[in-house]
Parts: structure tokens; C-alpha cells; sequence
């Protein structure tokens, strides 16, 4: 029953066969698959246990500082220094984003109504590792233009809230564009950009501004390695040595830029310690005097410094699986990656890539009997590399025009229900009459059967679309057009159904479904059913 009156629709690469909502106050606008190609592929095995990664925060690089009051100038002569004035305030960068409303079908006022603070707060606590359908909505509303709150300060807050939790999901390129489109103009915001260019390579552009715009104050490791990367060696080394005198420099940082700035002297030394806290800076220097750290065991966006052909196979399979895994890199660039070169040893990783390249092989030969016989194997390394998003939309569809044999097409079926065309391939199964799991069909049609659920989840399910519950401060939100807010906390409801609070669940789904999300409330039942069977 409709009692709130918010409804939008998310862009997603199929258009659903019906729609079962009336439009409200707001126009329903089509959705536009080029919204979601800035979405990488997420995936997640749900029972699985991962440590708080470090968020943003915590690791970006003390590259820049607050400008300090100006020092008297030294000079030669009379002649009066160059003076940078800097305007006293300057425009709000919270409604910059990348997403238009009329591509995401978002209002612009997601967030006029809610405190700027709370925002922030909620943004922070929202966890990375969640299902790939609320992945995708947390990243539409990160990158979505809209109105900052009525509340909302100068400084940016729920802009730098937003980048931050792009770079704590490994969205680089995603927050690169944001910070890009915003201009960063400011110490806060230029520094989160070095930091991007860093760990993509493109720290060159952020360097030669540097040396344009004084008044972003680098600090010296950073106007150091800058003017190094801008190719004034000597101007770098006499900033070293003068700021070590100074002491302004620490013991850590001098023995590294020391060895960025003449390498060959310290041939033969030992390697230097990794540091106990390893920013992008202090990461792009140890890689570029050929003392690189392992990023495993880093946050997740360091895991795209692997990705370059120049790392390792196995580095680069290790960062390719990681990042699949939370959604950062897109189904492409993981096939991209296993298929590249033949595995030289076998046992996990490697027998991940051989399963996978006999699968390809197969599909792309059309041959039927290969393809019955590697779709096992190649979906159990998805299943353990958790990348089961990735490999349904690279195959799912196609699966479906082979006659595989029966215990293969029953995989294809479920596989293909983790693609963006289950709808498509669930009302095909219906209208064959096939012998597929009937409550899985209903799920992807909108209209789970209550009395063909068979565990308490699919109940939980199934309730969401016959006996919907909105919990009461979700409700309040909507009445008080928090739209923003109120599906912050339903993306960490559904994060607590997922891990077994089925009231949550079906209360998550149901907020999803009330304001128009359907798509989104769809494909996360699926996700959540199909990637977790316990209860």
C-alpha cells in the first residue's frame, strides 16, 4: 500500500517488462543504461568475515596543509613580490555530480531535508562489502547531482563525504571524474586528487598544478617528489637538504626521498622498512626506487596499482579477484586479466584462471558440449574468487540460446538470474513451463509465490512483496522528504538482513519497492538467495 509518495527509478541495463507503481510528484523518467556503465560490478559471498578496511581518512597522504599566514619574502632587489589573493568564499561543491537526474531518475532534493551532519555520519558507517544491488544504488547516490542540505556548511562536508566513500569502495576513475568536475581548488580536495593520480599514474597533471598554485601549500615530501616528477632534480635535492637541516623533514621521510632522488647511490644497501603507515605517497616512492609494498593487505583502492601489465601475473590476479569483489573494476577488465596469459602452476589462483579460460574458450568456439561440460568447474572458481556478479553478466545471457544439458542449463538458469536480463530470462522459463526453481521465477518477476518458499528467508522474501513492512523511522523520513537519508538506512537494514535478521530483510526490500525501487528490491532478493543458502 503506496502511503509515502516517493518514487524514482535507478538506470539499469534492462528495462523491466512492467512497471507495478503509479507515478508520484515526481516525474518517472526512463532509465538510461550510460548511468550504470560508471558502475563497476560488484560482488560479495555474504557469509564471508572481512576486517574494517581503513577508510579514506585514515590512509589519504598529508600531502597538502592549511595555508599558514604568508612569510616575509627575501629578496634581491625593490621589487615587490607577487601577492596570490584568494576569494573569501567560494561556491558550494555539494550539488556537483556526475549523474543528472534525468539519468538516475533521482529528485534533486534527496538531501535539502536532512542534517548535514547525520548525512555525513551515515555516509562514514556505510559498509563496502555489501550485496552488488545495493552497491550499485550507494554509488547512484553518491555520484548523483542534487541540492545540498538547507543546513549545510562551507566547507564541503557532504561533498568530501561522498568522495571519501568512493575511494574507500576502490571507485577511483569514479572520484577522480567528481573531484575533476568540482575543480580541486582547495587543500581538502586537492589532496584527495593527488592521492587518485597517484594510485593511477596520473600524478603528473597534479604535480604541474602544484606548481602553479602555491596557495595549495604542499607539504615537502610532496613539493619534493613534485618537483622531481616536474623534472627539476636539483631544485628537488636542494629542498631536501635545506628542509633536513631545518628539520622539517623526519628521519623516515628524508631516507626515502633521498633514495627517490639518486636511487644508484644506495645500490647494495638494504631495503628500507615499510612504513607503518603507508599513504599514496609514500606508496608511489617505495614502487618507483624498486622497493615496491605488497598491497594486499592495504586498502582496497592500492589494489589498482597491481592492475598494470608491468606487476605480475599473479599480482595482477590477486588485485583483479579483490577488486571484482567489491565491485571497483568491471566484468572486462577480470576476464581481461585471467585470460591474458596461461597459468604456469596450478592450485587456487591458477586453477581459477585455467577454469575460466576453458569456459571462454568454449563459449566463444559456440561449442555446446564444451561449454556443458566447463560451466561447473568455471562457476565454482567464481564462486571461490566471489566474483559470481561478474561472470553472470558476462555470460548469463548468451547461456541461454545453447541447449546445454539439463543439470547445465539449470546453472545457466541461476547464473543467468544474477545478469541484468533475469527479468527477460525468467518470463522465457514461465512461459516454456520449465521445471527451474519456481520461487527463484517469482522473485525475478516481482511476484514471489509465499507458499512456494521453502526456508525462512525466502519467506522473509517473499513477505516483502505481499505483506510489505516500512519501519517507522524510515516512514518518518519519507513523510519529511529525506529521501537520501532514508535510503542510507536501508541500505544498512538490508545489510543487517543479510546477515540474518530477517525481519530487517523483508523491511529493506519493502522501503526499496514503496519508493519505486523495484529493480533495485529484485535483484538484491536474487543476489541474496542465490549467493547465500543457509536458514
Amino acid at each position: 500500500m503506496r502511503t509515502s509518495g516517493h518514487y524514482f527509478s535507478l538506470p539499469i541495463l534492462q528495462p523491466p517488462l512492467k512497471r507495478s507503481r503509479a507515478l508520484s510528484r515526481w516525474t518517472q523518467i526512463k532509465p538510461i543504461a550510460a548511468a550504470l556503465s560508471l558502475l563497476a560490478a560488484p560482488t560479495l559471498a555474504q557469509n564471508a568475515t572481512l576486517d574494517e578496511p581503513l577508510s579514506a581518512i585514515e590512509w589519504l597522504s598529508r600531502s597538502v596543509e592549511e595555508p599558514a599566514m604568508a612569510e616575509p619574502p627575501t629578496a634581491g632587489n625593490a621589487t615587490a613580490p607577487d601577492v596570490t589573493t584568494t576569494p573569501l568564499s567560494q561556491p558550494s561543491k555539494d550539488p556537483i555530480g556526475l549523474l543528472p537526474s534525468r539519468v538516475t531518475g533521482l529528485p534533486p532534493d534527496i538531501w535539502v531535508n536532512s542534517n548535514e551532519a547525520d548525512l555525513v555520519r551515515r555516509l562514514q558507517a556505510e559498509r563496502i562489502d555489501m550485496l552488488p544491488a545495493m552497491q550499485d544504488l550507494l554509488k547512484v547516490l553518491l555520484l548523483a547531482e542534487a541540492q545540498p542540505p538547507k543546513d549545510a556548511g562551507s566547507d564541503d562536508a557532504l561533498f568530501l563525504a561522498r568522495v571519501d566513500k568512493l575511494l574507500d569502495m576502490g571507485a577511483l576513475e569514479q572520484a577522480k571524474s567528481l573531484l575533476e568536475q568540482a575543480t580541486p581548488d582547495t587543500p581538502e580536495l586537492f589532496r584527495r586528487w593527488f592521492d587518485v593520480g597517484l594510485l593511477t599514474g596520473t600524478e603528473d597533471d597534479a604535480c604541474a598544478v602544484l606548481k602553479e598554485t602555491p596557495e595549495i601549500a604542499p607539504t615537502y615530501p610532496a613539493r619534493i617528489f613534485c618537483q622531481a616528477r616536474n623534472g627539476d632534480w636539483s631544485l628537488a635535492a636542494l629542498t631536501l637538504n635545506t628542509h633536513r637541516v631545518l628539520g622539517d623533514i623526519t628521519p623516515a621521510e628524508e631516507a626515502l626521498l633521498s633514495r627517490f632522488l639518486d636511487p644508484e647511490l644506495f645500490e647494495g644497501e638494504p631495503a628500507l622498512d615499510a612504513p607503518a603507515r603507508v599513504s599514496p605517497l609514500t606508496f608511489r616512492m617505495h614502487e618507483a626506487i624498486g622497493e615496491p609494498l605488497a598491497t594486499g593487505t592495504l586498502p582496497l583502492a592500492f589494489a589498482h596499482a597491481d592492475l598494470r601489465f608491468t606487476a605480475p601475473w599473479r599480482a595482477q590476479l590477486e588485485a583483479a579477484e579483490r577488486l571484482a569483489r567489491h565491485g571497483a573494476v568491471s566484468e572486462n577488465v577480470l576476464l581481461r586479466h585471467y585470460t591474458s596469459r596461461t597459468p604456469a602452476a596450478s592450485g587456487g589462483l591458477w586453477d581459477r584462471a585455467a577454469a575460466m579460460q576453458r569456459f571462454d574458450v568454449a563459449m566463444l568456439a559456440g561449442d555446446v558440449a564444451g561449454v556443458s561440460e566447463t560451466i561447473g568447474p568455471a562457476w565454482e572458481a567464481m564462486k571461490e574468487a566471489r566474483a559470481e556478479i561478474q561472470f553472470a553478466k558476462l555470460y548469463g545471457a548468451a547461456l541461454q540460446d545453447m541447449p546445454l544439458t539439463p543439470e547445465a542449463a539449470s546453472l545457466a538458469f541461476e547464473i543467468a538470474l544474477l545478469s541484468p536480463a533475469y527479468e527477460r530470462v525468467a518470463l522465457a522459463a514461465r512461459q516454456a513451463g520449465s521445471a527451474f526453481d519456481p520461487f527463484l521465477t517469482g522473485v525475478a518477476l516481482g511476484a514471489p509465490d509465499p507458499a512456494l518458499a521453502e526456508t525462512q528467508r525466502e519467506d522473509a522474501i517473499a513477505a516483502a512483496f505481499t505483506q510489505p513492512m516500512i519501519p517507522q523511522n524510515i516512514q518518518r523520513m519519507l513523510d519529511e522528504d529525506k529521501l537520501g537519508e532514508a535510503l542510507l538506512v536501508t541500505l544498512q537494514r538490508f545489510d543487517a538482513g543479510a546477515e540474518g535478521d530477517l525481519r530487517a530483510l523483508t523491511e529493506a526490500l519493502s522501503v526499496l519497492r514503496e519508493v519505486g525501487l523495484d529493480d533495485v528490491a529484485r535483484r538484491a532478493a536474487l543476489q541474496h538467495l542465490l549467493l547465500y543458502r543457509g536458514l
